[in-house]
């Protein structure tokens, strides 16, 4: 029997300069949709697929976050941090916390709010024998996103972050959530700044190692809220039931 996957790294380092001013004293992770601060509805989530353990990298108002979270026991979940006196970047923020990661994990960016079902990308991954899978969507501004060429089985072939208008290799962009075997740290260097989308899957593809994309389908809800108009939108999709975050069906708020 396969092991099920119980720890996921939650990135929150980011100093949301997008969002600015609501960022200048509230860590992003920390606003509220529908009422809710955005972690909730993250944590509630990986809950309801099975993971249980989470680490959160801490930067930009880190204290906040980790006054508002403690130890994750009233959410129903263990949490743990990995503070980061300088930004890592994406992939060096995970590398940093790699003794807590095992195995098989997933990686969520914070600032992503999203509904879809995370236990059947984990099955997918495994069923690829990938080492790393990214979950993928359509998306009507390719140049303003990561943008991702696949095969028909779903093997990415290239990963362009934000490319020039007019040289996208498609509409396909990076979501936001990874599922990676723990190999995948030993392609992150141990020093500096290194991001997933810049650094590590190009490489991976030049290596000709297994990387594959999961499609959401349109029925999936995902969305950044890196700036005000998405997080506008995100709540507004959340006040009109476009999308029903966790935190509705299994409360994220510690009393």
């Amino acid at each position: 029997m396969t092991a099920k996957v119980t720890r996921a790294m939650v990135l929150a380092a980011g100093q949301g300069t997008r969002l600015r001013p609501l960022t200048v004293q509230t860590p992003k992770v920390l606003l509220p949709v529908g009422g809710v601060p955005l972690i909730c509805h993250t944590l509630a989530w990986l809950k309801r697929h099975g993971i249980t353990q989470v680490v959160i990298n801490l930067h930009h108002l880190g204290e906040k976050i980790r006054a508002f979270l403690g130890d994750g026991s009233k959410f129903g979940v263990e949490i743990h941090y990995s503070i980061e006196e300088s930004l890592l970047g994406t992939a060096g923020g995970v590398k940093r916390a790699g003794h807590f990661l095992d195995g098989t994990f997933a990686v969520v960016y914070g600032d992503i709010l999203t509904n879809f079902d995370l236990s059947a990308m984990v099955e997918f991954h495994r069923e690829k024998e990938a080492l790393a899978t990214v979950a993928v969507s359509k998306a009507t501004k390719p140049s303003g996103a990561g943008v991702v060429e696949l095969k028909k089985d779903g093997r990415i072939v290239s990963f362009v972050e934000k490319p020039s208008r007019g040289t996208e290799l498609g509409n396909v962009w990076n979501g936001g959530i990874y599922i990676l075997e723990k190999q995948v740290l030993d392609s992150i260097p141990g020093h500096g700044s290194c991001d997933f989308a810049y650094h590590v899957f190009p490489e991976l593809i030049r290596a000709g190692l297994p990387l594959y994309g999961y499609r959401l389908t349109s029925a999936d809800y995902l969305i950044d809220i890196g700036t005000i108009d998405k997080y506008r939108k995100a709540n507004q999709d959340v006040k009109s039931l476009k999308v029903k975050p966790e935190h509705a069906k299994q409360s994220c708020i510690p009393g």
